[in-house]
């Protein structure tokens, strides 16, 4: 489960580190320092399953952003045309 494995990596410094080496190939749990930790707010499906992903749901005129993780910054743009073209969409129906 993705929830347990991010529990996993903020209690064990070990498998913070061995999670990092996909990145930082060479990184140790020795060259890891303790900070406060940060919140995320991460959505979650009706069966309890994170959503990993933008989420975008629409409705009698109206679309929702539900979830936009760390790359919506990146991906504004085209996060917009997708909400413009979902209203479109909604708007037209």
């Amino acid at each position: 489960m993705p929830g347990a494995r991010e529990v996993i990596r903020s209690l064990s410094r070990t498998a913070f580190a061995h999670s990092l080496a996909r990145l930082v190939p060479g990184i140790t749990a020795k060259d890891l320092v303790p900070a406060p930790a940060g919140v995320r707010a991460q959505a979650l499906r009706a069966d309890g399953q994170l959503v990993d992903d933008f989420l975008v749901r629409s409705a009698a005129h109206q679309v929702h952003v539900i979830d936009a993780p760390s790359p919506a910054a990146t991906s504004a743009l085209e996060i917009a045309d997708h909400v413009v073209r979902q209203l479109d969409e909604v708007v037209a129906a």
